[in-house]
């Protein structure tokens, strides 16, 4: 059985299988793989989470997208050597069967809808608030209990009863008009997010119909959101206040790692070129190209725009949905704001597009091994798409996104992504060990590790001691069961390292994949306990789906 469970399928296999079962049109070039790159990435981070992000850890969060892009360039090289070796549509799915066998594989797989259908609900929720705001400024207002979910009109009634109209501010006073002026079914109000809901209907069919009329609305779409991108950057220095700059890191670093989930889900994106590659014109060229020209061309703009925002209003106003448009009725430019709200909803769109066409393919890569029900392979005959694979998106982001609250998906997304990243990072070194990377046409540039990584763990650790005695002493007045609740995760990135730094020293592994796989750990370790308990639970269901069909009806069980 472990056998089995651990069986892999040969690069050869994969693109031979491939070749068979798709019928998917080969139309994109490397300039539509950077456009799709960008809609991704430059969608609800910036639209939505960055204000979350900015409200929590201040100016200073310009300076963790730089630290989250710089763990994501390790991350995109793995990717782009993988995807140069494996053209294939499942993006870390295929790469993991490759390199760890059929069970991880699976697991990635079922991370993967976190990290597509799952975070393209926040996107939906991040629309619709725009949305709302561009016909408010038209004069058209949609009654408040169908424009968000219902835990945000819950927790504001809650806390206007425990402290009072004054206490409210104002997207509290919004969630309290939309509990009150709600119909309801007996006692319980009916709140829902009309326009989330509507417009992953709208995007799923345009993306069932054909991925040229997707990407010819998603490059229309990214020029409009680069635009008014620069737009934002341009007329918001006039308004940037320095003393806005002061305190700079108002909640010191724990403040800013707190927000590691609202930045990193704002670049998790680059990766979905990935799942496009079948319909790719060269593949091992292209996508190795678009993935590091997306990330250099996206940091500038994160960095750029969250100095903008918090140099115009202090972060403490910042924790809005819509704080592109939010900031410039701050400071009384109300057109500008209108300009925001109206181009605004037209960039995110391009986000749900682009996430609305990954997922089906990763399904449909997992259903033509088998470990899905063959409806998930099916292709149009006129459209070329996975047809069944696009609706069932569609249902999985539509429902969720009329009913529950962003920042529950936020955290929740994060965890899947950093855990794929690890994986496809830890295959690099795989693929090097075993000689696979002679079959890439990319190779992350190799620098040996077999003392840097020992030396580095070395370095950490003095610099811990010297500098982080505070650290040290939470540590030392913790319990052992508080460590567990609250530290666990610190404590294997620890170990990891020291595995690593013996295994690099016996193996000469390479330097750039272990970076990203501490870094993106490290990421994972500042989630909240909740948030990994949630996924802990995910995985569970998926390794019970697994169990139940995937591994009866994989093509490779009757070879092993």
């Amino acid at each position: 059985m472990m056998n089995k469970l651990f069986r892999k399928k040969s690069v050869d296999r994969i693109i031979a299988d491939a070749q068979q079962g798709t019928g998917l049109a080969k139309v994109l070039g490397v300039r539509d793989l950077v456009s799709l790159g960008i809609a991704a990435i430059v969608g609800a981070g910036i639209f939505s989470t960055i204000g979350l992000a900015s409200y929590e850890g201040g100016p200073a969060i310009s300076l963790l997208f730089i630290f989250v892009a710089f763990a994501c360039v390790f991350t995109a090289l793995a990717y782009a050597q993988f995807a140069s070796t494996v053209p294939v549509s499942g993006s870390a799915y295929t790469y993991a069967y490759v390199t760890f066998g059929e069970l991880f594989a699976w697991i990635i797989g079922w991370a993967l809808v976190l990290e597509y259908a799952v975070s393209n609900t926040v996107v939906a929720i991040s629309w619709s608030q725009y949305f709302v705001s561009m016909l408010e400024g038209f004069g058209i207002h949609i009654p408040k209990w169908l424009t968000m979910a219902p835990g945000y009109a819950t927790d504001a009634h809650e806390k206007f009863i425990s402290v009072g109209m004054n206490a409210l501010s104002a997207s509290d006073k919004v969630g309290l008009h939309a509990y009150l002026s709600a119909p309801r079914l007996g006692n319980m109000p009916i709140i829902f997010d009309l326009p989330a809901g509507l417009i992953t209907v709208l995007v799923t069919w345009l993306v069932y119909i054909g991925i040229k009329e997707s990407q010819r609305a998603s490059n229309i779409m990214v020029a409009v959101k680069v635009g008014i991108i620069l737009l934002v950057i341009a007329g918001g220095i006039f308004f940037i206040k320095p003393e806005n700059w002061t305190p700079f890191m108002p909640n010191g670093v724990p403040g800013v790692m707190g927000s590691v989930a609202a930045v990193f889900f704002a670049f998790i994106g680059f990766d979905s070129i990935s799942t496009t590659a079948e319909e790719c014109k060269n593949p091992q060229r292209d996508l190795p190209r678009a993935m590091i020209l997306c990330l250099v061309i996206c940091t500038i703009l994160y960095v750029a725009i969250t100095l903008v925002l918090t140099g115009m209003v202090n972060y403490t106003e910042l924790n809005v949905k819509d704080p592109l448009a939010f900031v410039f009725k701050y400071v009384g430019f109300d057109h500008m704001a209108g300009v925001v709200s109206v181009t605004s909803v037209v960039a995110i769109t391009s986000a749900l597009v682009v996430y609305q066409l990954a997922q089906p393919r990763i399904w449909m890569t997992m259903s033509r091994d088998g470990l899905l029900w063959k409806k998930f392979a099916r292709v149009h005959p006129k459209y070329k798409t996975p047809s069944f694979a696009t609706i069932v998106t569609g249902v999985v982001v539509a429902v969720p996104s009329l009913f529950f609250k962003m920042d529950f998906f936020v955290d929740l997304t994060s965890v899947g992504t950093f855990f794929a990243f690890i994986l496809v990072c830890a295959g690099v070194l795989y693929m090097d060990y075993t000689g696979l990377s002679s079959k890439s046409k990319f190779k992350v540039p190799y620098i040996n590790g077999k003392y840097l990584i020992g030396l580095g763990l070395v370095v950490a650790w003095i610099i811990l001691w010297r500098y982080g005695q505070d650290a040290l002493q939470e540590w030392r007045e913790m319990s052992s069961q508080e460590i567990i609740e609250h530290k666990s995760l610190l404590v294997i990135f620890w170990i990891v390292w020291f595995i690593l730094a013996v295994m690099g020293f016996k193996y000469r592994f390479s330097l750039l994949p272990v970076t990203g796989i501490l870094i993106n750990l490290y990421l994972m370790s500042q989630l909240g306990a909740s948030n990994w308990i949630i996924f802990l639970i995910w995985l569970v269901v998926g390794l019970v789906l697994y169990f139940v069909y995937g591994y009866k009806h994989s093509k490779l069980n009757k070879e092993v």
